[in-house]
């Protein structure tokens, strides 16, 4: 309506255009939860091989009910995630898409996302309310699948990246790591990225912390099972008071925006380092401007960061919330407000930013 209650002139071909893009929309998100089923029901892993199969076989593959899987079958083929054949009545999950659905430990497993997404509706109440009371949603209070639909979408950037790229990125620290280092790892979740690096560098030893109780007995248990538990420590403690002294290299992956004090985080990092020390600290890949940003990749981090990551530093105490797309100047700004001189951006990946900080 405008200033005077006269309706507004519609421009009918802008009018179809959005409405044709509410459609997709709608059906991503009905879809994003066949996705989460697909991926619980091992459904897309028993189609792994890309070979072509009728709902009846699936169904008998996976322990599950024929009807149920034709149907579902029939969305993911809408969707373009399978293909059909109407000669055979067959459907086929192709190689890349086998790459991206069924493949855990790929560098491109997407499932993971997924199951953020579905821990966000079942938040949905929460983060409603926070909207009128300006308060937080602390991490710890969100439905169990963000927990572990982080750590699984996390993982395959780590995998692809962390030790073949990022950490040759930065200056000295692939070395220090190979000949013996004190390494703590903030924020550290599930403990995928400590693992990773602990696995790849056995003279060195690991500390990964995280406030999430949770998350660090999840932690714990990996690192047993993948006997390493005798040189990496998981605890439970905050970004501004974990233990210890005179850490080689300390990493924060995708956290530090989340801090409520991530000025304190850095003068606590800062002050639990060698004078000849690393930081290394990886974020959401954003530009400074907001504009800048306005893209599919920036959708996602955007709408993560109103669901998640906002009221997750709200809740705690200075409550900065950065968000998800603060950007290198931003960033940069915390860092050196820490007590670090030196910053520098020392690699990329289309969804990430790795800086390097020194004292």
């Amino acid at each position: 309506m405008g200033s005077l209650g006269a309706p507004l002139p519609i421009d009918e071909s802008k009018l179809q255009a959005f409405l044709h893009r509410a459609v997709g929309d709608m059906g991503a998100a009905m879809h994003a939860v066949l996705i989460v089923l697909g991926d619980r029901l091992g459904l897309y892993k028993a189609m792994g091989d890309s070979k072509p199969v009728t709902p009846a076989e699936l169904a008998s593959r996976t322990g599950t009910s024929e009807r149920y899987v034709r149907e579902w079958l029939n969305a993911n083929a809408a969707g373009g995630y399978v293909t059909y054949n109407p000669d055979a009545a067959t459907y086929t999950l192709p190689p890349e898409q086998a790459l991206t659905l069924a493949v855990e430990n790929g560098p491109a497993f997407l499932p993971g996302a997924f199951q953020i997404v579905s821990s966000c509706f079942n938040d949905q109440a929460k983060i409603e309310e926070v909207f009128r009371t300006g308060k937080g949603v602390g991490w710890h209070e969100h439905h169990h699948d963000l927990f572990r639909g982080t750590e699984r979408f996390f993982r395959p950037g780590y995998l692809a990246n962390l030790t073949s790229q990022w950490i040759p990125a930065l200056n000295g620290v692939e070395d220090r790591l190979k000949k013996g280092a004190k390494v703590a790892d903030i924020g550290c979740g599930l403990g995928s990225s400590t693992i990773l690096m602990a696995k790849s560098f056995p003279k060195s030893e690991f500390f990964g912390f995280d406030y999430h109780g949770g998350s660090i007995e999840l932690a714990r248990q990996t690192a047993k099972r993948e006997g390493i538990e005798e040189r990496l420590h998981f605890e439970v403690a905050s970004a501004k008071g974990y233990p210890g002294k005179g850490y080689d290299f300390v990493a924060c992956f995708d956290c530090l925006h989340d801090m409520g004090d991530p000025v304190g985080a850095a003068r606590h990092v800062r002050s639990t380092m060698k004078d000849d020390g690393t930081w290394m600290i990886v974020e959401p890949f954003a530009e400074d401007a907001t504009e800048a940003n306005l893209n599919p990749v920036g959708r996602v981090f955007y709408s993560a960061s109103t669901l998640l990551c906002v009221p997750a530093s709200i809740s705690q105490e200075v409550g900065l919330a950065l968000g998800a797309q603060a950007g290198e100047r931003r960033i940069g700004e915390v860092v050196r407000s820490g007590g670090f001189t030196h910053f520098r951006r020392a690699t990329q990946t289309p969804f990430n930013m790795i800086f390097e900080a020194q004292p």
